[in-house]
């Protein structure tokens, strides 16, 4: 066994970071998807790497449902139906209702594999470490486990689809999922009908990057 002073971390060179960040400008949110099947072994290699992100307390809170069953599916597709309905009749009549209602929100039909990820808020791994003040920091350990996949699927030229118009209490229910499990984000996975290195929202108009000092404070 190798000590930890034996240990030597890797070199990454300049055109490693290059090639990191061309994959970061990359990594998209795909809605778009081919029918071609990803097989079981790509999907869990892909989980693999998003079990290597940080967790608070070493927790691991993340749980993963790859769904494949039809009628669950389905639960989920109708889910998403209902709340897209909903969130386009928040928007009124005006322009951002017919904006919004352009807009290709999900693959669910298209997609050949959907993954529920969900945060276990009763693990008893890490004996809650760094939970007692910041409780959230379960779900944020699973969204770092989430960044991981999807760089992981963009670098195997992978596309991942992120769905957040769902009700979060109904797809725990489709999947049989415990009570203390709270959803994290659902994800259709796939390899894309079409690649861009620009978010499909920016290339609609709905929204647009802003600088970086839009988002840095300095006190």
């Amino acid at each position: 066994m190798r000590t930890v002073d034996a240990l030597k971390p890797p070199q990454f060179d300049e055109a490693f970071r290059a090639r990191l960040h061309e994959l970061m400008v990359w990594r998209r949110d795909v809605r778009r998807f081919r029918p071609d099947p990803i097989e079981d072994a790509v999907l869990e290699r892909l989980i693999a790497a998003a079990c290597l992100a940080p967790s608070v307390g070493l927790s691991q809170p993340w749980r993963f449902v790859i769904v494949d069953e039809p009628a669950r599916r389905a639960a989920v597709l109708e889910n998403f139906r209902q709340s897209n309905r909903e969130a386009l009749a928040a928007y009124g009549a005006g322009n951002d209702a017919t904006r919004y209602a352009r807009l290709k929100l999900a693959g669910l039909e298209e997609a050949p594999r959907q993954l529920a990820v969900f945060a276990d808020l009763a693990a008893a791994e890490g004996r809650g470490l760094g939970r007692r003040t910041m409780p959230q920091t379960a779900q944020y350990s699973v969204v770092a486990a989430i960044c991981n996949l999807w760089l992981a699927a963009r670098a195997e030229g992978i596309g991942v689809g992120w769905i957040s118009i769902l009700d979060p209490g109904a797809v725990r229910a489709a999947l049989d999922a415990p009570d203390a499990w709270d959803l994290v984000g659902y994800f259709c996975i796939g390899r894309p009908s079409q690649a861009d290195d620009t978010p499909e929202l920016e290339r609609e108009g709905w929204e647009r990057r802003q600088p970086l000092d839009r988002f840095i404070v300095r006190r």
